[in-house]
């Protein structure tokens, strides 16, 4: 039998990562010196919040996302905390708050102010204490509003709720004490109503939050488990660990089945831990190596062989840390599908470094831009705690576009003639017919709409891409830059003349229903 070469199609086979110029980089940043195995970076759209190194007690830099370039050695800090602090996570769905947990056993919420820091900030808005230990990992709900998950060296993990006016909250509104080791990972399932952990004692535990129960347990000896992930909603979890050979090894699981892993792979004989990051949007996994150079990247298929290799991007310089930037603050122009910040001790950098598709169009990509998490939460804390699961809130990431799921309301209409003629009263006899009721309210219908879709076009006018206005982002710096301003805009100008368009074909329909109307009634 001949041999035929199995050839995939996929339109991220070509993905490449290209680095930030040293301009577009955040220099002089005293990176933490801690051997906590975390992430030790947190970016929205308009911040990126790095763990420092400072004395007396434990601090982060909150930096603007466009502040590049050298930090000033007096930069004011977030420090409030009497430990080192272990890990900080953005609320997904306001990007001046910020949790923070520290070796001094608290969790703390911070409000960041809008405009730049000009002092520290020394006093949290909220302050959470119930761990006896120090607090390694804190995640927020994906989809319920002011819910935060805790867990620490105390082998517990706590739910709170932040919804509320109290400063200091010692109370969780749940204690999960299933864990008979330290927690080393905690990763949501889409809808929030699962939660997947890997242990120090080297199981995988699929967890129900609300009902504190163990669904499905892996003790898988051949896989010695560090970070656990949730694959979207492929029904699959990935585990990164070491092998019995201490080799480092992903592993692939069934979130259904946890007692043997559905593929592994060994990937070197390296030391340091493996963070891996999941796209759903595209079904793209990396894999960071802490201490490494290079990342890794997959492409998940629901079928056998699962994991398709891509590419790996290289770099001589370690990262100690890593941080994502959300889909929604990427640049769409230069088809970026995915964006880190590299943490570089050594160098004191942090570095961008962009995951691109290469594409000759500057157009928006609608193919590798499906619809994606926004930033509204799709329950409350109350409605998620008493049992209601749902999916997150979509948004487009076309420039311009807002969230799917909040569109313009439109006002009730008001009767149509307010005064009538006398002729017109007498014809009638006083009254309108009901079929020129209605045909004179959906007239009214389309006016009132129309108003509200040009009010809606003036404000759409003044966003750019990803939701910035067009007054705060700062002027570019190098001919690069200038060209993608240059397409961005040119973009945005096809787009507001498809809408002009649009608006003069319905005036113009509008103007001919209004006069066959009149004339029927006999106002002409």
């Amino acid at each position: 039998m001949s041999w035929h070469p199995l050839y995939r199609s996929s339109k991220f086979r070509h993905v490449y990562g290209k680095a930030a110029n040293k301009d577009k980089c955040y220099d002089c940043v005293p990176i933490t010196l801690s051997v906590h195995d975390n992430h030790f970076c947190a970016v929205n759209p308009h911040f990126i919040a790095v763990v420092t190194e400072c004395a007396g007690g434990g601090a982060f830099l909150v930096i603007p996302i466009h502040q590049t370039g050298k930090l000033d050695p007096h930069y004011p800090k977030i420090c409030g905390h009497k430990g080192n602090v272990l890990d900080i996570k953005w609320n997904p769905f306001n990007d001046f708050v910020i949790a923070s947990c520290s070796e001094d056993a608290t969790v703390k919420i911070w409000d960041i102010p809008k405009h730049f820091l000009t002092r520290n900030i020394t006093s949290p808005n909220k302050e959470l204490l119930g761990h006896t230990r120090r607090v390694g990992l804190i995640e927020w709900h994906p989809t319920a509003s002011n819910i935060l998950f805790s867990s620490g060296y105390d082998y517990k993990i706590m739910i709170w709720n932040l919804d509320t006016e109290k400063p200091v909250l010692s109370n969780p509104v749940k204690i999960l004490d299933i864990h008979k080791d330290v927690i080393l990972s905690m990763s949501f399932n889409t809808d929030g109503s699962l939660l997947a952990t890997a242990c120090r004692d080297r199981n995988i535990r699929l967890i129900d939050p609300r009902a504190g129960l163990v669904l499905q347990e892996a003790s898988y000896k051949s896989h010695r488990v560090n970070k656990v992930l949730f694959l979207g909603s492929m029904g699959k979890l990935l585990s990164t660990g070491t092998s019995r050979w201490n080799n480092r090894q992903i592993a692939l699981w069934d979130q259904n089945d946890l007692s043997v892993p559905l593929t592994e792979e060994d990937l070197d004989g390296s030391s340091g831990i493996l963070f891996p990051f999941y796209d759903s949007d595209t079904h793209m996994l990396y894999i960071v190596g802490k201490g490494d150079g290079n990342i890794r990247y997959y492409e998940i298929s629901p079928e056998k062989p699962y994991l398709n290799y891509l590419m790996e991007y290289r770099s001589p310089l370690p990262q100690k840390g890593i941080g994502i930037m959300p889909k929604r603050g990427l640049e769409v122009s230069a088809c970026e599908i995915f964006r880190f910040y590299k943490l570089i001790p050594t160098k004191n950098l942090v570095q961008p470094i962009s995951m691109i598709v290469p594409r000759r169009s500057e157009s928006y990509q609608e193919d590798i831009y499906p619809l994606t998490t926004g930033a509204q939460p799709a329950l409350t804390a109350q409605e998620w705690l008493h049992g209601v699961n749902k999916g997150p809130l979509l948004v487009s990431l076309r420039p311009g576009s807002g969230a799917v799921n909040s569109l313009p309301q439109f006002v009730e209409p008001e009767p149509f003639l307010k005064a009538t003629a006398p002729s017109q009263s007498q014809d009638w006899g006083g009254r309108i017919p009901l079929d020129k009721r209605q045909k004179q309210s959906e007239v009214q219908d389309s006016r009132n709409q129309l108003n509200v879709e040009e009010t809606w076009l003036k404000k759409e006018q003044m966003r750019l891409s990803n939701g910035f206005d067009i007054f705060e982002c700062p002027p570019p710096k190098t001919e690069n830059e200038l060209l993608q301003m240059f397409y961005r805009q040119q973009e945005e100008i096809r787009r507001l003349r498809e809408l002009v368009n649009q608006r003069d074909i319905q005036i113009k329909q509008l103007d001919l229903e209004l006069k066959n109307i009149c004339k029927e009634v006999g106002m002409c």
